[in-house]
This record gives C-alpha cells, sequence and structure tokens, in this order.
C-alpha cells in the first residue's frame, strides 16, 4: 500500500467504527462513552486481532492485513458491500484501480458512442476526465463541449456548473452518489497528481463536495432510472448504464437510454431534432 492510501484505510476504518451501535454488536449497553461507536480495543477483539495491532491500522502504520482480518473487520464494523470492496482494495486485495486512459477516446470507442443515435453517451477516464461523448449527449449537456479541457472532468462540473445542477432532477441525492462512487473508484489512488489537484480544487469550489468528501462516504455504481430536467424538452426518465470495453479498462462508456414507459424516447427524439 501506498502512504496515502495506508492513511485512508485508518481514516475510513476510524469514521465506520465510530458509525456502530454497540448492541448490534452484541456488547452490553450502559456506561459512559466519550465518543459515539465501537471503542478500538472493541473492534480488535470482536475482529480477533490485537488492540496494539488494530490501533496500528488505523494510525496508519505500514501492516498488511491479510484477507481474512479484512473479512473479519468488515463484519465487526457492518461494512456495506462497497465498503468491504473500498478496504480490500485500499489493502491490495481488491482489484487493481483502473489504469490510467489516453487524453484522447480510442476511435473505434468513439463510433460505437455516435452509433448509439438518440441515446446520450459519453466515456470517462479512472480520475473521471470526459474524453468522449456522442451527439445526442451534446444536446443534453451543451456545456460538455464549452468547458475548458481542464474543466471537462464529471466530478468538477457536477459541483461547480450551474447548467448540471439545474439538469439534475434531485441535486444533493444525485451530487451526493456521484461523489460516493468516485471515492470507492478513486480512494486507492488517492496520491495520483489528476486526483490529488481534482480533489483539492473542489474542496475550495464547494462546500457540498468538502462536508462530503469528510464523511469518507463510499457506494458502488448501480444502474438504475434517474430523472433531469432539460430546458427544452422538460422531464427525462433515463436509465443509467455504466461498462467497461475489454480492449480499454482505463475507460468508462456512460449510456443513457429512454427508461421503458416513458415519454422519454419520444423527446429525445425532439431534442435530436
Amino acid at each position: 500500500m501506498t502512504s496515502p492510501a495506508r492513511r485512508e484505510l485508518g481514516e475510513f476504518l476510524r469514521s465506520r467504527r465510530r458509525q456502530v451501535d454497540p448492541a448490534t454488536a452484541g456488547l452490553p449497553g450502559g456506561g459512559a462513552r466519550r465518543t459515539p461507536g465501537l471503542r478500538r480495543e472493541e473492534v480488535a477483539l470482536l475482529s480477533g486481532v490485537s488492540h496494539t495491532w488494530y490501533t496500528w491500522l488505523e494510525q496508519g502504520r505500514d501492516i498488511h492485513p491479510s484477507r481474512q482480518v479484512v473479512d473479519a473487520l468488515a463484519r465487526t464494523l457492518r461494512l456495506s458491500a462497497a465498503e468491504h470492496e473500498y478496504v480490500l482494495r485500499l489493502t491490495g486485495h481488491g482489484a487493481p484501480a483502473p489504469s490510467s486512459a489516453p487524453d484522447r477516446l480510442p476511435a473505434h470507442l468513439q463510433r460505437l458512442l455516435d452509433a448509439l443515435g438518440p441515446s446520450p453517451a459519453y466515456a470517462i477516464t479512472a480520475s473521471w476526465a470526459i474524453v468522449g461523448w456522442n451527439a445526442a449527449y451534446e444536446r443534453f449537456y451543451p456545456g460538455v463541449a464549452a468547458a475548458a479541457p481542464a474543466d471537462r472532468n464529471l466530478l468538477w462540473l457536477v459541483f461547480t456548473d450551474p447548467a448540471v445542477r439545474a439538469l439534475l432532477g434531485d441535486w444533493e441525492t444525485d451530487s451526493r452518489r456521484f461523489l460516493t462512487q468516485f471515492r470507492a473508484e478513486a480512494g486507492a489512488r488517492l496520491a495520483d497528481p489528476e486526483v490529488v489537484a481534482l480533489v483539492a480544487r473542489l474542496e475550495v469550489a464547494s462546500g457540498h463536495f468538502r462536508a462530503g468528501w469528510a464523511s469518507r462516504d463510499v457506494d458502488r455504481f448501480s444502474s438504475g432510472e434517474r430523472r433531469f430536467e432539460h430546458p427544452r424538452v422538460g422531464t427525462l426518465l433515463l436509465e443509467h448504464h455504466q461498462l467497461t470495453p475489454a480492449d480499454a479498462p482505463g475507460v468508462q462508456l456512460v449510456v443513457y437510454t429512454a427508461a421503458p414507459g416513458s415519454e422519454t424516447g419520444e423527446r429525445l427524439h425532439r431534442l435530436a431534432g
């Protein structure tokens, strides 16, 4: 693990420990607690490790927990599947973080986006830089083409562009979802210059981002229906999909398709003129 990953692991475990109700962990109630949640020694006891060793883990020391220990900590701390996966990645047991991608989208992937017709679609790198999109997405969100290359990052636009804020059906919830998914993907890469620079800029630019980032909440991406409010055609109900090409693992394709049974398909065609 890199030093930033060890520090992130320690801070993340500490934040989750404080959220566990001792009663749900099978510990007796009563007694004064200076801080909410479990004590370090309780986590250590329930997970089958020494108090000193677990303290070192939260302090970001250079120790390497086994997969079995990580699984035990996940059970003790009641981690969600996304949080468990995040800790596995931080400790080197999960899937490796996506590799970097070129600044330009490979031509065959651009042709794939273009072939999707009225369905808005774009491509992002591991640091969420937007490196390609189709005409439908530009009609859906014209700001993608107008943004300066340095600002053409999905997370940056979600938290700083008023047009994106108006487009998202529930900006408070949707922006939080984007943030938790980004952290889940980028946690093991917090030392990468692109990620460091992006987080630093966002912490200055957005108090909402700053509070969400400090929470250390993480979540997995899941396909589902999203609501958008488009200034030209009104409400759009779109199914949100995310794909990783086998020959370009550092790129993710994000595709929006009309939700079944809605008027969105007709409205997307109207948007296309």
